[in-house]
């Protein structure tokens, strides 16, 4: 077992929602052995409200996140990222910033939980169900013996993850 610290982006679009959610469930299921991060490519600049109850209401850090733009972490000086995950369709479309290292990619994509209009009650479920969908992807990345698997098995295994259920890109294959 390696004593490393894998760095993991999440990127959407807005950075307000589900790339939020994703930092904040893999920081606290990862157990040190990873640091997650959030960011987008048109960030909103404020965290969406309802994901932050969503955290605290499933017992994660629910403080301290900002929206902010993927650019940050492009720079020189930055963490160099080892794994990036886009959580939107959208971000994944997009012509992302070169990353330092080589990280290895796939797209997770989840629906938009802030997109869903409607009562208290259905944006809630849409932010709970977002958050489970994240979490369940998550869980599986954490199983993935990433010591001992050659980069063409994890980079297949992290896109069939991606395919999971919740997947915004039903019907696709990676």
């Amino acid at each position: 077992m390696t004593d490393k610290t894998y760095n993991v982006l999440f990127l959407c679009t807005g950075n307000s929602a589900r790339s939020i959610l994703a930092e904040s469930i893999l920081n606290e299921e990862g157990k040190g052995r990873f640091r997650a991060f959030s960011a987008g490519s048109q960030p909103r600049g404020e965290v969406n409200p309802h994901a932050l109850k969503e955290l605290d209401a499933l017992g994660y850090p629910s403080t301290g996140f900002s929206s902010k733009s993927w650019d940050v972490f492009a720079k020189e000086g930055a963490p160099e990222m080892d794994f990036i995950f886009t959580v939107c369709d959208s971000a994944a479309g997009e012509a992302c910033p070169v990353w330092i290292g080589h990280p290895m990619t796939a797209h997770w994509g989840v629906e938009d939980p802030a997109a869903v209009e409607g009562s208290e009650v259905e944006v809630q479920r849409a932010f709970a169900q977002a958050a489970r969908f994240l979490k369940n992807r998550i869980i599986a990345f954490l199983s993935l013996p990433l010591e001992s698997i050659d980069r063409m098995a994890l980079q297949t295994r992290l896109r069939q993850i991606g395919a999971m259920e919740g997947s915004s890109a039903a019907g696709e294959t990676a």
